[in-house]
């Protein structure tokens, strides 16, 4: 089972969600205090299991409605994702990947793991 894991910044709080395995699969932004950020939690766990997936690196890619997944390719040439909640609004990103199918993959372990996550503070 993953696990959101809560840490302190110099700037605020963010956190990050862990697979079984211990890798990260999702990063936060930094909120300005632990209650902001257990309010994004609560939105990934709520948003990322029936989120679309808009692959915005294929031309002509179908517009998905919010909450969605979007893959994307970032200046390095590696791909990416960010969830989206409903309101448009991003409340986690990935690492970069050299395979579309990590990527896709990635979004798989957020959608598997995110609902039942625990919740820790480090």
């Amino acid at each position: 089972m993953g696990k959101f894991v809560i840490r302190e910044t110099k700037t605020g709080v963010k956190f990050d969600l862990k697979a079984t395995n211990g890798e990260v699969i999702l990063t936060s932004e930094v909120y300005s205090g632990e209650a902001a950020c257990k309010k994004g939690i609560e939105s990934v766990k709520k948003n990322a299991p029936a989120a679309a997936v808009e692959n915005q690196t294929v031309e002509g890619y179908t517009v998905q409605k919010h909450p969605k997944f979007e893959i994307y390719a970032d200046k390095a040439g590696e791909f990416r994702f960010r969830l989206k909640a409903t309101n448009g609004e991003i409340i986690g990103v990935s690492e970069g990947y050299k395979a579309l199918k990590s990527a896709e993959n990635g979004i798989a372990s957020v959608q598997k793991n995110a609902p039942d996550a625990e919740v820790v503070k480090e």
